[in-house]
């Protein structure tokens, strides 16, 4: 199948309210060569970055745990989700994203990160690329309590499990984030913790 041509994009806004999904009508090229007019919803919060917090020595992980409500309106019945620590690059490299994001959340204050892979993580309908990144931490590194910018109304709560904690999790459901799971894969088959 080769890659389709795309003609005539045409862009709706449909809400800006917190960022913004927009409504994209286009002509795209189908591999006999003829054309269709398809029409797509597209939601672009911009892109972000995620990283898991490792500790080989003690074999532990930084996890946290905030409210979701769009898993709440899906069947999370508590609306409460554990994940790594993460956010939206707001202009900032990922790289600088990343190591901001982890003293806000959880207090410590990281030098060094180390970018595993990257990923569209709905490309059906979001436009956004995450960053994904490792990074170690000991006791020495905690400056603050984590918990979230106040400004952001995140109310995060920092758990440190040990690995093997964290991997059973994702089988007993407790731990059902994407990007979570993808990381703790990626620290198990590369043996990080």
């Amino acid at each position: 199948m080769k890659n389709g041509n795309v003609k005539n994009i045409k862009k709706e806004l449909l809400s800006d309210n917190w960022y913004t999904l927009s409504k994209i009508t286009f002509e795209y090229q189908r591999e006999d060569g003829s054309w269709e007019t398809q029409s797509r919803e597209a939601y672009d919060r911009g892109n972000g970055a995620a990283i898991l917090l490792y500790n080989k020595s003690k074999g532990s992980v930084v996890l946290t745990r905030q409210f979701r409500m769009p898993t709440y309106i899906n069947g999370n019945t508590s609306g409460m989700m554990i994940e790594v620590c993460a956010g939206v690059l707001d202009g900032d490299s990922p790289e600088e994203c990343i190591k901001k994001e982890v003293e806000e959340e959880t207090g410590y204050k990281i030098d060094k990160v180390q970018k595993v892979f990257e990923s569209y993580m709905s490309p059906g309908s979001v436009t956004e690329i995450l960053y994904f990144f490792i990074g170690a931490y000991d006791s020495r590194m905690k400056v603050g309590e984590g918990g979230g910018a106040v400004d952001e109304t995140e109310n995060i709560e920092v758990l440190e499990f040990s690995f093997d904690k964290a991997m059973e999790m994702i089988a007993t459901g407790e731990i059902r984030d994407a990007k979570t799971i993808m990381l703790l894969q990626y620290a198990k088959i590369h043996n990080v913790v």
